[in-house]
């Protein structure tokens, strides 16, 4: 199969190398030319996943038009929030894309200004596509290094090249389940960041595993709860792209969003943690996003809402865990 990964970084790289290994034809598309040259040249992603060969199988290309004309998949492996630009410059030079069929979201975000997850802006913008997302609990080196891994792929609507396309992704080393609930499947995916980052918080705080433990449990209950009430069938986060992803982001060394949560529990200063990254923190944007939409929609999300308050209100992350401990007593739900 004939696969473009759109977006450099570490999960885009590490993604394209899997599908190499596969034997699939596949090009690896990052947003700067420079970042392209140097990966051509070098045949490592020294900025994003370094010490991995890029083997020579694996086509690096920057113009759009080239790249997709033998396409038959397309997988955006881009930050969320420039999704919308990245669908704009395709649908500029779809005219020759013969072969396409499937556009595909390996983000993790919402449109900031309008709330839209990523498969609903390639609907907007690619409409005569079917579109759809894969995610799951990955770390991008272990993906890379061909470790276990099982991620989850939803899409809109079935079709017959969709179980192609499941059987084209999947191998000895990465095992591809469907669902097709791409709705909840991706606000897992979201939402998780946005606990991750409280789960540092936490462990920032020097809080201990019962803290930990609680947050983990109460988060996948909040996420639950936001989720059916945006349209998700509720089953669906207790599978790899809520449940799964939620353990792996709030527990792992890797995570960027438990780092950056964990940074800002030991006093860091969150703007300074921001404008100092190289690589994108997705529950940064997505806890403002969330934050917007469930209080234009009336949603009740307490520990949603004091990771906003830490984040964007500059509340302190001891005061956050005293607010959520001293709410009004309940019953477990």
């Amino acid at each position: 199969m004939n696969i473009c990964v759109i977006g450099a970084g570490a999960w885009g790289t590490a993604f394209a190398l899997h599908l190499t290994h596969l034997a699939h034809s596949v090009t690896l598309v990052p947003r700067r030319f420079e970042h392209a040259l140097a990966l051509s040249s070098s045949r490592e992603n020294v900025d994003y996943l370094p010490g991995f060969l890029l083997p020579h199988s694996l086509q690096v290309g920057h113009e759009l038009k080239p790249v997709l004309m033998e396409a038959d998949v397309v997988l955006l492996a881009c930050p969320s929030h420039t999704i919308r630009a990245w669908c704009e410059k395709i649908a500029e030079v779809t005219e020759s894309a013969s072969r396409l069929q499937l556009f595909l979201s390996l983000s993790k975000g919402l449109e900031m200004e309008t709330y839209l997850r990523p498969v609903e802006i390639m609907q907007e913008v690619l409409p005569q596509y079917t579109h759809g997302c894969l995610t799951g609990p990955t770390n991008a080196a272990e993906v890379a290094e061909g470790k276990p891994t099982a991620m989850v792929l939803s899409v809109t609507k079935e079709t017959p090249f969709l179980s192609e396309v499941q059987a084209a992704l999947s191998g000895p080393r990465l095992r591809v389940y469907l669902n097709h609930d791409p709705i909840g499947t991706e606000l897992g995916g979201c939402l998780k960041n946005i606990y991750a980052i409280a789960a540092g918080c936490s462990d920032g705080l020097g809080l201990g595993d019962n803290s930990r433990a609680a947050m983990l449990t109460r988060a996948l209950a909040e996420m639950v709860r936001l989720g059916v009430s945006l349209g998700a069938q509720p089953e669906t986060f207790y599978g790899l792209s809520g449940f799964g992803d939620l353990v792996a982001t709030c527990n792992a060394e890797w995570s960027r969003n438990r780092q950056f949560g964990l940074a800002v529990g030991q006093g860091e200063n969150v703007s300074d943690l921001i404008q100092n990254r190289k690589t994108v923190v997705e529950g940064y944007r997505s806890t403002k996003s969330f934050h917007a939409l469930c209080k234009e929609k009336g949603l009740q999300a307490p520990i949603l809402e004091q990771v906003y308050q830490i984040l964007y209100k500059e509340k302190a992350p001891g005061e956050s865990i005293t607010a959520l401990m001293e709410r009004e007593l309940k019953k477990e739900a």
